[in-house]
């Protein structure tokens, strides 16, 4: 009998030396498991909180891309979301799934909107690249018409002064004869008492007919002009020229002779002198001649 009772003991015992050890084993296992879930979690939010940094930071760069206002202030928002959700990671506890699992959730979100952001920005791009190469053309083209508009400009102004030029008066055959008190020539300086100018209008269709004004100017020696008043002037290249005489004819297209006089009134004295014939503004001829 008491063999027996030793026996059940033994074996109660052994019964719970393996109740025991196999409790121990489930403990050790399962702290095992804890600890690397621990470690799981630690991984899975040090990689959630570098996807949050590496967004702030693609939000930058995002950033200086975008030149429309609007999108800028909507890029700014996103970027403080992703940075306030930053924070809110680094406060939970590796332990605490839920939270990660939420704010994984939000990541995910986070990158759906940047990916639509990145679309946009990409499509404005697009756009404003389509634009500037319209505005490129547009630029290219205004320029070629400005300077075909430039060259039919400087053409027609060639024209113009052609046309003009031929229009002018042309006055040849100028002579000077300084006449004595009898009409005949002078031999000397001190027996003029009358210059006679003639010269010749040549023959122009395409000069303007009608009344037709000419100013001749005598010159003497000394660069100065014989006038009869000082208020005897007109005006050739934007400046105001003083005349000897003024003679109006009827200009018909045709040559035409033209002879004027001018009377001797002041001194003169041996030297060069010079006549200049004017006409519509233009000079039309000249002819030095010699007083002796």
């Amino acid at each position: 009998m008491g063999n027996m009772n030793n026996k059940a003991v033994i074996i109660a015992g052994s019964v719970l030396l393996l109740l025991l050890i196999g409790v121990t084993v489930l403990l050790i296992t399962e702290k095992k498991t804890n600890r690397e879930l621990v470690q799981e979690f630690q991984l899975e939010k040090e990689d959630l909180e570098n996807q949050y940094t590496d967004f702030a930071k693609q939000y930058d760069e995002l950033k200086l891309t975008v030149s429309n206002d609007s999108l800028s202030v909507l890029l700014e928002q996103e970027q403080l979301k992703s940075q306030r959700l930053l924070e809110e990671l680094r406060t939970v506890k590796s332990t605490n799934a839920t939270e990660i699992r939420r704010l994984k959730k939000e990541l995910a979100t986070l990158r759906k909107v940047m990916v639509g952001y990145i679309n946009q920005i990409d499509s404005l791009n697009r756009l404003t690249a389509q634009q500037k190469e319209i505005i490129a053309d547009v630029t290219k083209k205004y320029n070629a018409a400005s300077r075909q508009i430039n060259t039919l400009a400087e053409e027609k102004k060639n024209l113009t002064k052609t046309v003009t030029l031929a229009a002018q008066l042309d006055a040849t055959n100028i002579s000077v004869l300084a006449a004595n008190k009898r009409g005949k020539e002078a031999k000397k300086v001190k027996d003029v008492v009358k210059l006679k100018i003639g010269f010749t209008i040549v023959k122009n269709i395409t000069a303007e007919t009608g009344e037709r004004t000419l100013y001749v100017r005598i010159t003497k020696p000394d660069n100065s002009v014989l006038t009869k008043n000082e208020a005897n002037t007109f005006t050739y290249e934007n400046r105001e020229l003083a005349y000897s005489i003024k003679k109006y004819i009827e200009y018909t297209g045709e040559e035409q002779a033209v002879t004027v006089y001018w009377d001797v009134e002041e001194f003169l004295y041996a030297g060069s002198y010079r006549v200049d014939i004017f006409a519509g503004g233009t000079l039309i001829g000249s002819q030095n001649f010699t007083l002796k």
